[in-house]
């Protein structure tokens, strides 16, 4: 008789797998441990091969347990996208978006995307959290958030990542600290460089770090800081400076509030993606909220872009 594996097998088949552990597995299913065991013990028993080795390390997947997983999670997300996409037909989108942001893209693009969005969608309640991106690849990756947008370099298992937005790192300083608004600044050749940086923990001070070795960069004076909002304050009314996404500057790129440069030999790029969980689709809900999001980083980096080329007014 053939096999037949339950939607239950393969659900806990794949918690396991991401999961390396009965327990953990267990408590983000909220099944019994005991219960997770007898799935797997079905399922290897059912296939005829063994999917796991048990070890004091835990649960270690078998090259079986590895193509037994892939085939997994996009029957997972293949039956969640059947399932949400018969939705349509009730009507005006509705339900819940939970959404996971970093101030990059909070101070500039949400606001706009989040006025449109709940005009057009209100039976839709939109839930967004910011907090650092390894935090919110972990809560995506538990299933608790839609999707989130965070550096690429970020590298987390059990999520489906794409392309977002790429945008210029910049030097943000205080008017008249010696540099000229909107032209290229060589980090190498400002006196008295006071620098606030994100602390080891973030993910863009790796790129830092690597950034000033190859550019022969030695600021004189560094400060450790992952409120963006203080570190600004701070900017803006002594001579430390920062170095922060275009996109999240575009208004001062065009007011001059501050003086914002592009980095020179060389640039510096940051690339965002967005991170869903493997095992899921985006509702219709979350797809539209993300299209508009889309659309406003990408026309406010657009703007940052066009401003920031030599000549630009």
């Amino acid at each position: 008789m053939r096999f037949a594996a339950s939607l239950t097998d393969i659900s806990l088949f794949v918690a396991v797998y991401e999961e390396r552990s009965i327990t953990t597995a267990a408590e983000r299913e909220h099944a019994t441990q005991s219960g997770v065991s007898q799935h797997i013990r079905k399922l290897e028993q059912g296939l005829g091969v063994v999917l796991f080795l048990r070890d004091s390390g835990g649960m270690q997947p078998t090259p079986a347990g590895e193509t037994y997983y892939r085939a997994c999670v996009e029957l997972l997300r293949q039956y969640e996208a059947a399932a949400r996409d018969v939705q349509q037909y009730k009507g005006r989108l509705e339900g819940e978006v939970s959404i996971g942001l970093m101030a990059t893209i909070t101070r500039s693009a949400l606001a706009p995307a989040l006025t449109k969005f709940t005009e057009e969608h209100p039976n839709v309640r939109v839930r967004v959290i910011e907090a650092p991106s390894r935090l919110l690849a972990q809560q995506v990756h538990a299933g608790e958030m839609d999707f989130a947008v965070v550096p690429t370099l970020l590298e987390h298992a059990g999520v489906r990542r794409s392309f977002f937005l790429r945008t210029p790192e910049v030097l943000v300083s205080r008017p008249g600290t010696g540099v000229v608004h909107l032209k290229a600044a060589e980090l190498g050749a400002i006196e008295q460089l006071k620098l606030i940086l994100p602390s080891p923990r973030n993910i863009r001070r790796q790129t830092f770090e690597r950034y000033f070795q190859q550019a022969g960069v030695r600021p004189t004076r560094e400060l450790e800081l992952d409120v963006i909002f203080t570190a600004l304050d701070m900017v803006e009314k002594t001579d430390w400076r920062t170095i922060l996404p275009a996109i999240m500057m575009v208004e001062e790129i065009q007011n001059r509030q501050l003086t914002i440069n592009t980095l020179a030999k060389p640039g510096l790029w940051l690339d965002f993606s967005c991170i869903e969980p493997l095992r899921r689709s985006l509702s219709p809900a979350a797809s539209a909220f993300l299209e508009f999001l889309k659309i406003e980083s990408d026309r406010l980096n657009v703007i940052a872009l066009k401003r920031l080329q030599p000549g630009a007014k």
